[in-house]
């Protein structure tokens, strides 16, 4: 894998914190419990798991990033439990390393939400907050968590890239800006640009980074650095 590097000059500001801070605003909402059946899945979990967040996950990242990620939803025992996007499960292995190669991390892995590691240009979202049972969302709670995710992409800047890992996150990403599903057909490696949602604005997709797909070689290291070799393009970073 290759690592760029860039002049310390160019480098945003390293900052390792969890963004929006948890209060209630527009792209999150610590306290919603608007799914019955997230809600009370979550109350059974952190019966069972004290010491876990169990509670909606909050984007991690630079607020002005122009590259923005967007994930499925937790994982039981990894961002539902760390309270960090893909931080603690096999997911963010792969999803950790490759940002880091890119330049848009401060280091190469994110097991524990007190590591240090900070998104340099780079901001991690999921299309759904909450964990699910069984990892699989029901089509009204990813719809009730779509509003969230709007939010959030309607503060992207001119030119950014966002990433979604999967078809779900695929199609949560266009309804969340308005968009017809059929005009924009979900496809690893797929660009999509989305003329009218910001100056310059283009979604990339790839395979979920999931134990399954990457254990199954459906992606590859190789695969997944092909994508984001075309996000550095677009970003201007190669």
């Amino acid at each position: 894998m290759r690592v760029l590097r860039f002049p310390a000059r160019a480098k945003p500001a390293v900052t390792a914190r969890i963004l929006p801070e948890p209060t209630r605003n527009a792209r999150y909402d610590p306290a919603c419990r608007r799914c019955p059946r997230l809600a009370a899945f979550l109350d059974t979990v952190r019966a069972t798991h004290p010491g876990y967040w169990c509670r909606p996950v909050p984007p991690f990242g630079d607020d002005n990033a122009r590259l923005l990620v967007v994930g499925l939803a937790p994982g039981l025992h990894g961002a539902n439990a760390s309270g960090r996007p893909f931080t603690g499960d096999h997911a963010g292995i792969l999803l950790y390393r490759t940002l880091h190669a890119y330049g848009f991390a401060s280091r190469p892995d994110g097991a524990r939400p007190d590591d240090g590691l900070a998104l340099l240009d780079c901001r991690i979202n999921n299309a759904v907050k909450c964990l699910p049972p069984g990892n699989k969302p029901q089509p009204a709670e990813i719809a009730g968590c779509n509003a969230f995710l709007a939010a959030d992409l309607a503060t992207l800047p001119r030119r950014a890239s966002v990433l979604a890992l999967g078809r779900i996150a695929h199609d949560a990403v266009l309804r969340a800006l308005g968009r017809r599903l059929a005009e924009f057909p979900f496809a690893h490696a797929a660009r999509h640009p989305l003329s009218g949602a910001g100056d310059g604005v283009v979604l990339f997709d790839s395979y979920h980074c999931s134990r399954y797909n990457t254990n199954t070689g459906r992606l590859t290291p190789a695969m997944f650095e092909a994508v984001f070799d075309r996000i550095a393009a677009h970003v201007g970073r190669r």
